[in-house]
C-alpha cells in the first residue's frame, strides 16, 4: 500500500529553507515523509483535505505547529509535496 512521493524543484527549495531554519525538526520531518510513503492514512499524520482556496490540497502534521501541504492522488498512489512550514505559513 505504499505511495510514491514526487519532489518538485520548488518544493525542494522550500524544504531546504525549512531545514535551514529548523534543523532541530529534521528527524521529525524525515519520519513524517517516510510514514507518508508507507501509510499516508496513519492516524499520527492527521491527513485531511484543506478547504477554501486550497481545497485541491491535503495536509499532514509534522508536529503540533508544523505542516506539509501536498497534492494527494489516491488513484495514482502519488504524493506531491507543495509546501512545508508553520501552520499559518502554509495555509
Amino acid at each position: 500500500m505504499s505511495f510514491r512521493i514526487i519532489y518538485t524543484n520548488s518544493y525542494v527549495r522550500r524544504a531546504a529553507r525549512f531545514a535551514k531554519r529548523h534543523p532541530d525538526l529534521l528527524p521529525q520531518y524525515e519520519k513524517t515523509l517516510k510514514l507518508l510513503e508507507i501509510n499516508p492514512f496513519h492516524k499520527s499524520l492527521r491527513l485531511h483535505r484543506l478547504k477554501g482556496p486550497l481545497s485541491d490540497l491535503h495536509s499532514v502534521s509534522i508536529n503540533i505547529s508544523f505542516r506539509i501541504t501536498m497534492e494527494f492522488l489516491i488513484n495514482d498512489r502519488t504524493i506531491i509535496p507543495v509546501n512545508v512550514g508553520k501552520h499559518e505559513e502554509v495555509y
